[in-house]
């Protein structure tokens, strides 16, 4: 997406790797074990400069990690919104995990999947199958409109904005996360709107890098150190 920032993000793109760490965040934590690991480069998700970075003088925890990084000669690459629209992509795969059937984009650009429940399911079951799939910490949702879900769109990570276009297709429900009090208000009696936390809607990322990567000789680690920022009391 012209917006993005999708690509390489620090090192060189003609030097050799041996070994690859795959994570959907690039945090302080993410770069100290690819150092103990001994990884040539860093595959995320989530790119490490999305805005702008001024400058690289450790004021902030962005710069360190791209001081660090070039010290310690390793490249981070973030797929991003290049991975969200791909047909084997972040979207696929979250719906695959969710047994959806029949899926195709729910927008022309890509974005978001719409499919169907082999057979139709009972809200309160698919909003535990969402739970339990995800490991979710937390599912928040609007009160359903249909006792039964079989039409689920969905749009891993920040989707709220699609809301419409799932009703106007005829979703049950529509799954995504980082949804506004006013987002769940605007949906409430015209669609089943579920928000889960933005990383358990991605986290899947790294499943994705480590197929495309199979093939390779290299030795290929997920990240241990990679979770959601969010803590649930």
């Amino acid at each position: 997406m012209e917006w993005d920032n999708s690509g390489m993000q620090v090192g060189d793109t003609g030097r050799d790797i041996k070994s690859v760490l795959l994570t959907t965040d690039v945090t302080p934590e993410v770069v100290d074990e690819a150092i103990m690991l001994g990884c040539q480069l860093i595959i995320s998700h989530h790119p490490l400069l999305f805005r702008s970075l001024r400058q690289v003088c450790g004021q902030t925890p962005q710069a360190c990690m791209v001081a660090t990084a070039i010290k310690h000669d390793i490249a981070i690459y973030s797929a991003h919104t290049s991975l969200d629209v791909a047909s084997d992509g972040i979207n696929t795969r979250l719906a695959e995990k969710l047994l959806l059937t029949d899926c195709h984009p729910l927008m022309e650009n890509g974005l978001g999947v719409i499919g169907r429940l082999r057979e139709p399911m009972r809200s309160d079951d698919f909003l535990r199958l969402v739970r339990d799939t995800l490991s979710a910490t937390y599912v928040r949702y609007t009160r359903p409109v249909s006792d039964q879900v079989q039409t689920v769109a969905l749009c891993g990570g920040s989707g709220a904005e699609f809301i419409s276009d799932a009703v106007a297709q005829g979703a049950d429900v529509y799954l995504t996360a980082d949804c506004k009090y006013h987002e769940f208000q605007d949906a409430e009696g015209r669609i089943c709107l579920i928000d889960v936390d933005h990383w358990v809607s991605e986290h899947h990322a790294a499943e994705i890098f480590s197929d495309i990567l199979a093939p390779l000789p290299l030795v290929v680690h997920t990240s241990q150190q990679d979770k959601t920022p969010i803590n649930i009391l």
